[in-house]
């Protein structure tokens, strides 16, 4: 998918974040792309480019990426975003667009079609561990990340185990003042 470089392999999912009304997902590494900055968005593909020895197009990818930040103000769509508090923690870049970053998911915490929860350090996982990161796409579709790609998931019932995994997690996580708490606490730390 991405010997043609990032730009086409981002490309080649707006179909699906087009059609897609409700976005689910879970990030135990990174701040997930539907919330993230242009800078960090960039410091993450620079990264990826350069692991993986493939054509310089950062550029190119980090703009068609952003084109699927305004699905964001769309009344018709909803984001529930869950992290891990140590997400709020792993600095991409360096400490200024991390800075920034952490500021932009306080201000996109407040839209209306975005539900952002942190998965506290020191709760209780018993109901579920940190797993694989994950997006589900409306009811239809969850895409897995993976080191080396991306694994599509369509059937029902295993569709269902994801959305499960994640009502599970979003039970353990805190949300509103509570996770807006955590995530200036992480800003704090970094100055």
């Amino acid at each position: 998918m991405e010997r043609g470089g990032l730009r086409r392999a981002h490309e080649s999912v707006m179909p699906l974040w087009q059609r897609t009304r409700r976005f689910r997902t879970y990030s135990p590494w990174l701040i997930p792309g539907a919330v993230q900055t242009e800078s960090y968005t960039r410091a993450l593909l620079r990264g990826t480019a350069a692991r993986r020895g493939l054509p310089d197009d950062v550029e190119d990818a980090v703009r068609v990426r952003n084109e699927r930040l305004k699905l964001l103000h769309q009344k018709d769509r909803t984001f529930a975003v869950l992290v891990e508090e140590a997400v709020l923690r792993n600095v991409m870049g360096d400490t200024d667009i991390m800075a920034g970053q952490l500021g932009y998911l306080l201000t996109v915490s407040e839209l209306p079609s975005v539900s952002l929860g942190v998965l506290p350090l020191g709760a209780d996982r018993t109901a579920m561990p940190p797993v694989e990161d994950f997006w589900i796409f409306d009811d239809a579709q969850v895409n897995v990340e993976l080191i080396s790609g991306y694994l599509t998931i369509t059937q029902p019932g295993e569709v269902a185990m994801y959305a499960d995994a994640f009502a599970r997690l979003f039970k353990i996580a805190v949300v509103g003042a509570p996770a807006r708490r955590l995530i200036a606490s992480a800003i704090e730390a970094l100055q």
